[in-house]
């Protein structure tokens, strides 16, 4: 079963992730894996975790020319992530060229493309990014982009989770990132939502960051977010 909660280990060694993971015994939880640590640590880091049974979301959002993103994507491929992910915004022919990355390793990582950061606004997407088009008709075709080329799902945020839903079907995959408890810091985004909001919304998956590593009791903290997850799951289902 695809694990739906990842856990953001934003540490920039293997020993402080082991320090975090095994202090706070939140053994064999699903991970996410970004640019920070991997750059860092390389494999290191993949090693660890899968010796110790953490499926690995691995966050690095590759977006360059095809033929460099596939044979990136082949040697990802060996660590054998439970999910990889590419931004949409590099175009039809690089997602599929990272999807053939996956195949040509016989692998059964998810690629998912991303829409749009969550850091990002109408008044970013616009001003800077000189995208004329509103937030979701953006995403939306960011997303449907994406499946015609082969990703099996998209992230974004908890926000457009049910038109991409509407426009691509149930079985296309939502991650979703933004994710914290009510009442809580929003941090440096902008488009979040609770785990029981992203649920009801329709996410398949959610990453939670700084929400649990800043708590004060962090594997309580957890917990309670996969308590509201699957109380969420249980009512929609």
């Amino acid at each position: 079963m695809q694990p739906s909660i990842y856990l953001a280990l934003d540490v920039r060694s293997v020993e402080e992730a082991r320090y975090f993971l095994e202090n706070h015994h939140l053994e064999g939880v699903p991970v996410k894996v970004g640019m920070q640590l991997f750059y860092s640590e390389g494999h290191h880091i993949i090693d660890y975790l899968k010796r110790n049974h953490h499926p690995i979301f691995l966050d690095l959002k590759l977006h360059d020319i095809p033929n460099t993103v596939y044979e990136a994507m082949r040697r990802l491929a060996q660590y054998e992530p439970s999910i990889v992910n590419v931004h949409a915004a590099g175009g039809s022919k690089m997602i599929e060229a990272a999807k053939n990355g996956l195949i040509a390793e016989n692998s059964q990582s998810q690629l998912l493309a991303v829409t749009q950061l969550t850091s990002t606004d109408e008044t970013m997407l616009e001003s800077e990014l000189l995208i004329q088009k509103s937030m979701e008709e953006t995403v939306q075709h960011y997303a449907r982009v994406g499946q015609e080329s082969g990703a099996d799902g998209v992230v974004c945020s908890v926000h457009e989770v049910p038109l991409i839903k509407q426009y691509c079907g149930l079985d296309f995959k939502t991650l979703t990132p933004g994710i914290r408890l009510a009442n809580g810091d929003h941090h440096d985004q902008t488009r979040i939502a609770t785990p029981l909001k992203a649920k009801e919304a329709g996410s398949d998956m959610i990453v939670v960051g700084r929400v649990v590593t800043q708590a004060d009791e962090p594997k309580q903290t957890y917990q309670s977010i996969v308590k509201e997850w699957s109380y969420a799951s249980a009512n929609n289902s």
